[in-house]
């Protein structure tokens, strides 16, 4: 059984590759089960963590579980929230072919996702990214984005403009400039993609700041009590998620505003199985606003798991 690392992924998983990649795993007809979600007590840093258990199978040869603790104080000890591994196996055999860097394959996967939703559902003459968090996941969400879009400007927009800045300094892509902003206001100003993956408990991102034309990449508020975005932004919108099961249960920048009725499930155009098997098509105009809330799905580990495995034997 092999051990792919965090560096070894990063070579392995270029977005040219995964993208079209988890858009396959979509347009196939799987039964994957929701993932299991559990907060369990952290005394030591005064608040509650998360374990993430997420199994997948094809209907081939792959089976693969993800075992993830997420825990938001990990900035203070210059940790990524996100800790884990996946463990790939044969399906026939039940036997483990690899275990694999969870931290790397979830930041990977998460910014494939979002580009992949950006590819149906933002204008493609897109120029301008507001990149709104200092994570592991904004670099990523960075070189993904330009993949799909003639991306010439990245914003970034941090609590800390240091870690903003370091964010932009990690990375070079040719003819991209990229600097930092003082507010998300200012970003989303200029922004015609707006990517927000922060660990806020509030929102970041409000309905009265946006114009027309842009769309919206959602992916933190990842449990029913977290926001990023306010109620103004989902009645601006047209709003699509990954899947529709687990977005209306899990991430509060949904749940809530479902509990209160101030929005329904009913609401939500279409996920990425629909677009990706061609069920709903995206009939976008100029003025339209598209917002695509992620909450992180078992079949794109599992797709991304695949293509490192294979890349890796090769």
């Amino acid at each position: 059984m092999k051990y792919i690392e965090a560096e070894e992924l990063e070579q392995l998983l270029g977005y040219e590759e995964l993208i079209p990649k988890i858009n396959e795993a979509f347009a196939q007809d799987y039964n994957i089960p929701m993932r299991h979600h559990h907060q369990y007590p952290n005394p030591k840093e005064g608040m509650e963590s998360t374990l993430l258990l997420m199994p997948a199978w094809d209907k081939g040869e792959n089976l693969g579980v993800k075992i993830v603790n997420v825990s938001p104080n990990n900035s203070q000890h210059n940790l990524p929230s996100i800790q884990g591994l996946y463990i790939y196996f044969d399906l026939q055999t039940g036997s483990p072919k690899a275990l694999i860097d969870a931290k790397k394959l979830t930041v990977k996967r998460t910014a494939a996702a979002s580009a992949l939703a950006s590819q149906y559902l933002s204008r493609k003459d897109s120029k301008t990214l507001l990149v709104i968090g200092t994570g592991a996941l904004s670099a990523e969400l960075i070189k993904a984005h330009c993949t799909v879009r003639p991306i010439s400007e990245v914003l970034v927009w941090g609590r800390s403009e240091k870690k903003a800045q370091t964010i932009i300094d990690s990375i070079t892509i040719e003819d991209v400039s990229m600097q930092t902003v003082s507010s998300i206001e200012e970003g989303i100003k200029k922004a015609d993609i707006i990517s927000c993956a922060t660990l806020s408990p509030t929102a970041l991102v409000f309905g009265k700041d946006l114009r027309l034309g842009q769309h919206l990449d959602m992916i933190g508020a990842y449990k029913p009590d977290m926001r990023e975005m306010d109620d103004e932004v989902l009645e601006k919108t047209e709003v699509y998620v990954d899947n529709i099961e687990g977005a209306t249960k899990e991430t509060g920048d949904l749940a809530i505003p479902i509990a209160n009725g101030t929005f329904k499930i009913e609401d939500i155009k279409a996920d990425l199985f629909d677009l990706a098997q061609g069920k709903k098509q995206v009939e976008r105009s100029p003025e339209t606003i598209t917002c695509f809330k992620s909450v992180g799905h078992a079949l794109e580990d599992l797709a991304a798991a695949t293509l490192a495995f294979e890349k890796s034997e090769n």
